[in-house]
């Protein structure tokens, strides 16, 4: 006979799920570089984002609101004396059942009635007095006896369920035999404990005791330091639960306590046990307190779990902060996270951790001489290409129509072609290249169809015409207007784009680009990467034209092009003082001096045939009349772009520039 077995599926909660897809590291990557370029330090940048999370998961933020979510929501449901509004249940049930069987007993004397119905009328208010007072009764109602002695059950079970999860269920209806053996189970706990206190344990100790009263631990510890962790931890949230009561409550509740099972003997064994564990685990919160505004009474076991869920709460919240030095995403503990919050945080933690791994294995994020992470020059490359990416597409649909290929940046095609020589960056002729393989092949004496390998001597190159190579000055104005008006982060993506541009597809051109606050200096793309704001006040253009113009005589056989970003006029220059350096001039509104020394050195960069594009943010009248000025005086360009567009508007008039070297048009 054919067997048929039928299958269930259900969600995966064995670990990282095996078929989730690789770590997508590019929106990480555009985030982190982005607060990098806002000021942040790469390890900063990483922590927030891993703070925000992405598009598709759960940053550290919200899985932290959640978690503190949770324990408001346990705050606030619960309220502590559920234990004692039990006891009190069953006393004045068996109360009123004893007085409804007074009532009924035809038989009994008056005088004992009479006395009896005083007694029960007479009963302190308080549960614990009360239940002392008639713990010699001599019961007529069998009903009322059993009430009764459910409470001193119920409490023996409520005081070992603080202690050990589950023996308030697991007692229910326990035979005295059952009693017997818990206080067997205690006294030898205790005695293990005084031992390992004292040193004098063996491994045989604790597991001869596994043996005897291992179905009372399910957690199944594996040794005695086990066997104390999950012991302290639970005791400790018991003692929390009592220092969160009132003093009414904790004073009714020691007084009750001492009735259960109708001896003083469990008490004194468990709080034995308390003190042997505060002596062992003195790092557990045994002082702490909450403060419980509900509705819903909680019994001693139910409330020493809500203590201990509140204590992984707290442990979550620490390690979803990552305040502490060293904090790595691996600190977080994915099965309390899975037990508080469901298995749907415990993936986004685990995809969190899998992404702050990834980064940092990836090279993206290296470490430099000072120990302090840093973008990789693989990052900015990686950065580079998405930027390009960005302003292509922006100016694309700026333009309607991509008018210049960024891939053929070498010339204009002839329509013929060459062999490929090392660093060549044409793009291949495929066809040429696959008929000379074809043709080597059959030369060779092997067919073409059992397999066609290409080799470099192969491969042809689309044939360009000659171009003139460029000398690329980007000034950026980084003062504190820059910075204050939310166009610091676009004027390095600017940057860091028409870097990778002339570095991958304009080889032969040479970039150099100069930063001007009060002063002016070049620098490379990393450092312009990871510049914080600048918050000094001073726009020392002149400063800047001039090392423009140094760059440019530096490079005589190449066409220069001048590319100009900036907010605001000039308001700094440099003065010399003879012998001693440099000083910059600073003066608002601009200076005429300031002005008169910034035309002066423009005027230069205009008679070495420098092709100049201004790129003006902000619309201030001053500005733009002074920009059209300048302008006109070597017979450049103005374009005004939204700060998101400024990467492709400088892509665009670079590329234009390169197109068209000799077109010269009047400012926009």
């Amino acid at each position: 006979m054919r067997h048929h077995q039928s299958s269930r599926y259900g969600r995966y909660d064995g670990g990282p799920d095996p078929l989730a897809p690789p770590i997508d590291l590019s929106e990480a990557l555009d985030a982190v570089a982005d607060d990098v370029m806002a000021g942040y330090s790469p390890a900063q940048a990483l922590r927030e984002f891993l703070r925000r999370g992405g598009r598709t998961m759960a940053g550290l933020d919200e899985l932290a609101g959640r978690v503190q979510q949770k324990r408001r929501d346990l705050l606030s449901r619960h309220r502590l004396d559920g234990t004692l509004q039990e006891a009190k249940k069953l006393l004045d049930e068996a109360v009123l059942e004893e007085r409804k069987q007074l009532a009924r007993d035809i038989r009994m004397d008056d005088t004992d009635r009479a006395f009896r119905e005083m007694q029960l009328q007479n009963l302190p208010a308080s549960t614990a007095a009360a239940v002392t007072e008639l713990a010699d009764y001599d019961w007529q109602s069998d009903t009322a006896r059993r009430a009764f002695e459910e409470i001193k059950d119920l409490l023996g079970r409520e005081l070992l369920d603080q202690r050990f999860a589950g023996m308030k269920s697991a007692l229910e209806n326990a035979t005295e035999q059952d009693r017997t053996a818990i206080a067997a189970m205690l006294r030898d706990l205790n005695d293990l404990l005084d031992k390992h206190a004292r040193g004098e344990d063996t491994p045989e100790d604790f597991q001869n005791f596994m043996a005897q009263h291992g179905d009372q631990f399910p957690e199944d510890p594996k040794d005695i330091d086990e066997l104390i962790d999950t012991l302290a931890e639970r005791s400790a949230a018991a003692q929390r639960m009592l220092r969160s009561m009132s003093p009414e409550q904790r004073e009714e509740l020691m007084a009750l306590s001492a009735q259960a099972f109708g001896s003083a003997d469990l008490l004194d064994q468990l709080n034995r046990l308390d003190a042997n564990l505060q002596g062992l685990r003195p790092g557990e919160d045994w002082a702490g307190s909450e403060q419980f505004d509900g509705d819903q009474g909680l019994g001693l076991g139910d409330g020493t779990g809500v203590f201990q869920d509140l204590a992984e709460l707290d442990q979550l919240s620490d390690q979803l902060s990552q305040s502490s030095p060293g904090s790595t995403l691996s600190d977080v503990d994915v099965d309390r996270l899975s037990r508080q919050l469901g298995n749907e945080a415990a993936a986004d933690a685990r995809t969190l951790e899998r992404l702050e791994k990834a980064l940092r294995d990836s090279g993206l994020l290296q470490r430099g001489t000072d120990g302090d992470l840093r973008l990789s020059p693989k990052a900015v490359r990686k950065l580079g290409t998405s930027l390009l990416k960005d302003a292509a597409g922006r100016l694309s649909g700026r333009q309607g129509q991509r008018d210049t290929r960024l891939a053929g940046a070498a010339g204009e095609l002839t329509g013929s072609s060459r062999a490929w020589q090392y660093g060549d960056v044409e793009p291949w002729d495929v066809t040429q290249t696959i008929t000379n393989a074809i043709s080597r092949t059959v030369a060779e004496g092997r067919n073409p169809r059992t397999g066609l390998r290409i080799e470099v001597a192969d491969v042809e190159v689309q044939e360009t015409e000659a171009r003139i190579q460029a000398a690329v000055a980007l000034l950026v104005d980084t003062s504190f207007s820059m910075a204050a008006e939310g166009r610091w982060v676009p004027m390095k993506r600017t940057a860091l784009a028409l870097h990778h541009l002339v570095a991958t597809r304009f080889r032969g051109d040479q970039l150099q680009l100069v930063q001007f606050g009060r002063y002016a200096q070049r620098v490379d793309i990393d450092e312009l990467t990871a510049l914080p704001p600048m918050r000094e006040q001073g726009t020392n253009l002149h400063h800047g034209l001039m090392l423009a113009t140094r760059f440019f005589r530096q490079h005589p056989t190449l066409q220069p092009v001048l590319l100009i970003v900036t907010d605001g006029e000039p308001t700094a220059h440099l003065l010399h003082h003879g012998g001693a350096g440099p000083e910059a001039w600073f003066s608002y509104p601009p200076d005429r001096e300031t002005l008169r020394a910034t035309i002066a050195e423009l005027d230069r960069v205009g008679r070495l045939g420098a092709e100049t594009t201004f790129f003006r943010l902000g619309s201030d009248p001053g500005l733009v009349d002074f920009l059209a000025a300048m302008a006109r005086r070597v017979d450049g360009r103005v374009v005004a772009p939204d700060a998101d567009d400024l990467g492709a508007a400088v892509v665009g008039e670079f590329l234009r520039s390169r197109s068209h070297p000799s077109d010269r048009l009047g400012p926009d």
